[in-house]
């Protein structure tokens, strides 16, 4: 037999070989997949942001078939959507428990003062590291956009006094602005979630008034008018206690003396500065 074809046949046999022990090993080690994951992963908004705290949307997919988690912890679905899946999946829808990004400051440029002009690279990443972007209020909003430049759902758009507006509708929760703000001025809460106190400074007293006509002084009158252990006082500004804002009213911020504590969704709270309108965001019907 000629060398070159004993050499194809060893070949040949050693090829075959193989590929028997990769087929056996494929039927004996597949590991099965519900096919309903394809399904619902198809129907879910595929945008994979993360607000769920889960991988990406095929994560939360092979969850909701695991009966791990419900369709409405999905925080882009429309009812619709959230419907269609527990429709599909023969399972409750569970309760919407939307959340939303919340700007933790109203100090813009109509009522902050600004002790420094700053020159350079206009982002709040770079501003921040040039004596804290040149703002009277070093935990302000220094006005530059990274939060908006970093969503990716359009939900954040800057208005004329250089504060990011978030818009209820489009905002997913996905934390991105979150990450993107060097001041730490945006925080995840719940979209039912009405008394919010906008400011970060821990300057204290009325000292904060000559940096922003809307700082918290934690003069504590918000304390004593809520419903105990709402409010607190901690390192020189007022703090909500999210677990507890649900069973509260507006009573926190009737005595405010310059707004920096404020009730979503009522115009009240905004009378004192018009830039307060930025806080009265579109809801979810």
């Amino acid at each position: 037999m000629p060398d070159s074809l004993l050499s194809v046949l060893i070949l040949g046999g050693v090829g075959l070989a193989f590929a028997i022990m990769i087929a056996v090993a494929h039927s004996r080690l597949r590991v099965w997949e519900d096919p309903r994951i394809d399904v619902v992963a198809g129907m879910l908004p595929g945008v994979n942001c993360g607000a769920c705290g889960l991988p990406g949307c095929r994560g939360f997919a092979e969850k909701a078939v695991a009966g791990e988690i419900q369709p409405s912890k999905c925080n882009v679905l429309t009812d619709d959507g959230i419907g269609a899946i527990a429709g599909y999946l023969g399972v409750e829808a569970g309760d919407a428990d939307r959340r939303i990004a919340r700007l933790l400051c109203a100090g813009g440029s109509n009522v902050s003062v600004r002790r420094a002009e700053y020159r350079g690279l206009q982002t709040c990443a770079a501003a921040s590291t040039v004596a804290g972007g040149g703002k009277g209020c070093a935990w302000g909003c220094l006005g530059m956009g990274d939060c908006a430049v970093a969503c990716e759902f359009d939900a954040i758009h800057m208005n004329e006094f250089g504060l990011p507006v978030v818009d209820a509708v489009k905002c997913t929760a996905c934390g991105d602005c979150v990450d993107a703000c060097p001041k730490n001025l945006f925080e995840i809460l719940p979209l039912n979630q009405r008394l919010l106190v906008q400011c970060r400074s821990f300057l204290g007293g009325d000292g904060i008034l000559t940096e922003c006509a809307v700082g918290c002084t934690a003069c504590g009158k918000c304390v004593l008018d809520a419903p105990p252990g709402v409010v607190s006082i901690a390192s020189g500004v007022a703090v909500v206690d999210p677990a507890a804002a649900f069973d509260c009213d507006d009573s926190a911020i009737r005595r405010c003396p310059t707004g920096a504590i404020v009730w979503l969704g009522d115009t009240k709270s905004t009378a004192m500065f018009e830039q307060r309108e930025v806080l009265l965001q579109r809801e979810i019907a």
